[in-house]
């Protein structure tokens, strides 16, 4: 890890350009990060635009979009920029877990314990779950389910085996708390959620469901399949899954992260 460390340092940090900013273009930070082509670097460089939006960062301060010479689409990438990048990268590829390795590194030289790509990830994938429960919620709606709460908590009682006020306490909540419990589950949890969302409201459209009774059974076994797979894949059930921390304390790091990341490059320029 250490040859690896110093190798992508030596090449991030040589490829860096200064024109009234410091920044590095997409098409080299692509061949860093172990991809061939801006078209297959198109799904980090989205990604970590989406979290930088999720952020309410401007994301045109740190992606900023340019046409080269032969007309073909890149990028001028802050520091920050290929930091998001690189978290939303492939982790299978030898480079991008080196590439994450140096920017922990780095931050934690700063003094900056942001977070690294799960949490990212539990960023964007949030932000998918609440869209995907409005598609679902309309789905509901239009196979004539009255309570919602009860339609949900059929979804819980599936993928948990739990009522929702239950699944508080198991997570060391008091069941009275009005604690958004999304805000606190990490990506395998997150994206079991997304899953039983997206499958239950397919499925209530393509079989053309009717009636609270019906809908709820349909969330109810949807859930379960979802649980199942959870329990095969990781091994435990989805309520023995680990708190995390809050997702405002993830965005409040990652901002505080943008600003410092920026601050040294106007530090070295001086």
């Amino acid at each position: 890890m250490g040859t690896e460390l110093g190798t992508v340092a030596l090449s991030f940090e040589d490829f860096k350009r200064q024109n009234g900013i410091t920044y590095w273009l997409a098409s080299e930070f692509m061949n860093m990060l172990g991809y061939e082509s801006l078209a297959s670097f198109k799904n980090p460089i989205e990604r970590a635009i989406k979290a930088c939006m999720s952020l309410n960062i401007p994301f045109e301060d740190h992606f900023m979009s340019f046409q080269q010479d032969d007309g073909k689409k890149d990028y001028k990438l802050t520091r920050f920029a290929c930091y998001l990048t690189a978290m939303n990268g492939d982790p299978k590829k030898p480079q991008v877990a080196a590439a994450q390795a140096y920017f922990a590194h780095q931050t934690r030289e700063l003094e900056l314990y942001i977070q690294g790509a799960e949490d990212v990830e539990r960023i964007l994938i949030r932000d998918e779950l609440k869209e995907g429960n409005k598609l679902l919620s309309a789905a509901a709606k239009k196979a004539g389910v009255l309570d919602h709460a009860r339609f949900q908590n059929a979804g819980y009682l599936g993928l948990y085996n739990q009522n929702i006020w239950q699944i508080k306490k198991t997570k060391g909540f008091d069941k009275n708390d009005k604690v958004e419990l999304y805000e606190y589950m990490g990506r395998t949890e997150l994206a079991a959620n997304l899953f039983r969302v997206t499958m239950t409201e397919e499925k209530l459209k393509k079989d053309n469901v009717q009636g609270q009774y019906n809908a709820e059974n349909t969330h109810r076994s949807v859930a379960r399949q979802v649980r199942e797979m959870v329990i095969e894949n990781v091994g435990i059930p989805p309520e023995a899954l680990p708190v995390q921390p809050h997702l405002k304390d993830v965005k409040k790091g990652l901002k505080t992260g943008a600003k410092r990341l920026s601050e040294l490059d106007k530090t070295e320029k001086k």
